[in-house]
């Protein structure tokens, strides 16, 4: 990936998309995939040349960016304030001008969010300063967060892992989390940290690995553990659940297979599925998964090398 700070683009910005840490490069290639025009890198935000497209990869997509002359930081507040009040500012470069504008705009202040909890849905716009005098605003983005990032006020006690974040975001961005009276299944459990998660909901879990679970999950009244294959494991001979579950290391091609399998039988209501790539990222596998009806796919700030899948059962 050829990364170059800019000033001004050669080109108007017709759509920006903003890498999660270390993940430029993928980026960057499904954006040519998806012929997404000539690209300027700002950072971890890169400026394109055409219109947005989808970026499965992106931690948000800003739709409508705009160039404007800014000769002073109040004037590029102004120009702010003029077009809507809560704005989230990207800052690569020039911080202490990129403070002051923020000092002179309504106040913003993210909190760690406590799960259970929705997203926020106030109307959020995004801008940074290319140059000191050069500011590029958006007033839509793709993510209600400030640079797309999902901080939670964490459990550092009882989780056995930190994997329990993704499905904290997960469920957080969905709206929606399993509820007392509800199923869940969990494939590939080991060591329990989306069991605990979903347990803590109040649902009842039954968590599928050959390995056992930490023990104060196992030991939870609302969880069942079965130890045996996860793809082993027959859809048709399951009850229905209203939530399969899966953080399972697995190859791409093989964990769509997996969620063909379940989607095929009708027994589960809803699917959260982190893929996880080992090597190259495997797009076209990513793209399959996008293109399943009912599901979409997002990178969450808590993933890695990683994509989460979402599914759910059309109601009618």
């Amino acid at each position: 990936m050829t990364q170059v700070d800019v000033t001004l683009p050669p080109w108007p910005v017709r759509a920006a998309y903003l890498a999660p840490p270390g993940f430029e490069s993928v980026m960057e290639q499904e954006l040519a995939r998806r012929n997404a025009g000539e690209l300027c890198w700002h950072g971890r935000l890169a400026l394109s040349a055409a219109p947005p497209v989808p970026c499965l990869w992106a931690l948000e997509t800003w739709h409508e960016p705009e160039l404007h002359d800014v000769p002073s930081i109040k004037g590029a507040a102004r120009v702010l304030r003029a077009v809507q009040r809560n704005w989230a500012g990207y800052v690569p470069m020039l911080h202490r001008r990129s403070a002051l504008i923020t000092a002179a705009l309504p106040p913003l202040r993210p909190r760690p969010f406590t799960f259970p909890e929705a997203a926020p849905t106030a109307h959020l716009g995004a801008w940074t300063l290319l140059a000191p005098d050069r500011m590029l605003f958006s007033r839509t983005k793709s993510s209600p967060f400030v640079n797309g990032e999902v901080p939670f006020v964490e459990n550092r006690t009882d989780p056995p892992s930190r994997a329990y974040l993704k499905l904290w975001e997960a469920l957080l961005r969905l709206g929606r989390w399993p509820v007392a009276g509800e199923t869940c299944l969990d494939l590939g459990a080991c060591p329990g940290g989306w069991t605990w998660v979903a347990a803590g909901c109040g649902a009842h879990v039954t968590a599928i690995d050959r390995s056992p679970l930490a023990q104060n999950v196992a030991d939870l009244p609302n969880v069942t553990c079965r130890y045996e294959s996860a793809f082993g494991l027959d859809p048709e001979s399951c009850a229905p659940v209203d939530w399969l579950f899966s953080d399972i290391i697995a190859y791409p091609t093989r964990l769509l297979a997996l969620a063909r399998r379940w989607i095929a039988s009708g027994r589960a209501a809803r699917i959260v599925m982190t893929i996880k790539f080992q090597g190259e990222t495997d797009h076209d596998t990513a793209d399959a998964f996008a293109a399943i009806p009912g599901g979409h796919v997002l990178h969450l700030w808590h993933n890695k090398h990683e994509l989460t899948f979402f599914w759910q059962r059309d109601p009618s």
